[in-house]
């Protein structure tokens, strides 16, 4: 996030959905407000299909929609130590960040138009996705589309509610979909573990009539469905160059840093970025010179690099001036490609001579994108499994007792599926 600052500088503490006929991939064959939902007699396996109704729940960050949501997502935010591990000091210094930061992003976001466009992007998505489930996988229909944001509305305990108040309780079928294409402990680990945190709150170890019957799509980094959305929109931008020069036009991967603490700990994050860069590149016939850079470091601890910023300034002064951005861990826009890389990255590249700095339209609403995320679904779906093997192993590092329990979980709602690997 475009979050920037410097912790050691703080005081110490004291003590509308849009119509489209479905394309037919070249990856892959032919597929076909707040408010409370009102209670619904249970749902049952059998009461549509064989196996629906399908609960299909998209898990992401989420981002503020207005100016007065950015202080309690900042918080909730600099809460989580699985995104921004601040030690024993982090209920201290957690909400400080928060309150020091809320008025400095609080512009930000007045510069994008007044709030994030991730709740919007990700309802249309989830809706759309469901449209074409609906006519490839029929025996798990109607799939009904939820979302549930970490730190912003809809929050994840507000989509657990409505699940139970569409009666998907009593063994109604739901499926976790991580937003995140590359799984990083800091972000689908965090979503998972407040996801099964909720679970065990509002339905209890061994719920009445069974409770909701959870999988998981837990990452998906070179699926050919996403590989194919990130190299049409990179090669959209290509052909804004002159011909003379398109191919030695230089792309910029860029994701969302993490501290080294948690890159030392073992995370596959930095493998499963560059496994969906190096997809992209064989895709595009590695026509272009490239690289993989990170942003939006927050504090002065290290963090995985070099920082975005830095690698861009960095070429523009070695006269590389024409650079495309591209946001590969991303799956629409938001305050990081908006603000980040739109407003920071690429006008000060811009004052500095690169005048061919740009960026790769991000995902959002791309036929391309929502034909993958059906795809990967429905394989998902049909394969009956309840996660990825990955699931089952924790980090070298890991010592978290919340993540060993969210992997059992998750893990053991498959019947006969091995131990999780300490």
């Amino acid at each position: 996030m475009a979050l920037r600052t410097p912790i050691a500088r703080l005081p110490k503490p004291s003590a509308s959905s849009l119509k489209h006929t479905p394309l037919t991939p070249l990856w892959h064959p032919p597929v076909h407000s707040r408010s409370m939902a009102t209670v619904v007699p249970p749902v049952t396996q059998d009461l549509t299909s064989r196996s629906g109704p399908t609960a299909m729940v998209f898990m992401n960050m989420g981002g503020p929609s207005s100016l007065p949501e950015v202080g309690p997502f900042l918080s909730r935010l600099f809460a989580d130590a699985d995104l921004i591990p601040l030690g024993r000091l982090q209920p201290y210094l957690g909400p400080m960040i928060s309150r020091r930061r809320t008025p400095k992003i609080q512009n930000q976001y007045a510069a994008i138009g007044g709030g994030s466009p991730i709740r919007k992007w990700s309802e249309y998505q989830s809706h759309e996705m469901c449209k074409l489930l609906d006519v490839r996988c029929p025996e798990s229909a109607p799939h009904k589309p939820y979302v549930a944001f970490r730190y912003a509305d809809p929050l994840t305990e507000e989509m657990y509610q409505r699940l139970l108040d569409d009666g998907f309780g009593k063994r109604g079928r739901a499926v976790a979909f991580t937003q995140y294409p590359q799984y990083s402990c800091s972000t689908t680990g965090s979503s998972l573990n407040e996801l099964w945190r909720w679970r065990t709150r509002l339905e209890g170890k061994e719920p009445e009539g069974g409770g909701v019957k959870w999988s998981v799509i837990d990452r998906w980094p070179v699926h050919p469905g996403l590989i194919e959305a990130f190299a049409r929109n990179i090669e959209e931008q290509l052909a804004t160059y002159p011909a003379e020069v398109r191919r030695d036009v230089v792309l910029l991967f860029s994701a969302h840093s993490l501290p080294m603490s948690v890159v030392n700990r073992g995370d596959t994050y930095p493998a499963e970025v560059s496994a969906t860069v190096w997809a992209v590149m064989q895709r595009l016939g590695f026509s272009n010179p490239y690289r993989l850079c990170w942003q939006s470091q927050v504090g002065p601890s290290a963090w995985l690099g070099a920082q975005t910023q830095d690698t861009v300034m960095s070429y523009v002064k070695k006269g590389h001036k024409d650079l495309v951005l591209i946001p590969i861990a991303f799956t629409s826009d938001h305050i990081e490609t908006l603000y980040e890389l739109d407003q920071e990255v690429i006008h000060e590249a811009q004052k500095e001579g690169g005048t061919g700095v740009k960026r790769a339209e991000s995902l959002n609403g791309s036929k391309v994108f929502i034909e993958a995320l059906a795809d990967v679904a429905a394989k998902h779906m049909s394969s009956g499994e309840t996660c990825s093997r990955q699931m089952g192993i924790r980090c070298q590092g890991c010592k978290s007792e919340r993540c060993l329990e969210q992997k059992r979980f998750f893990m053991n709602t498959q019947r006969d599926v091995e131990e999780v690997i300490r």
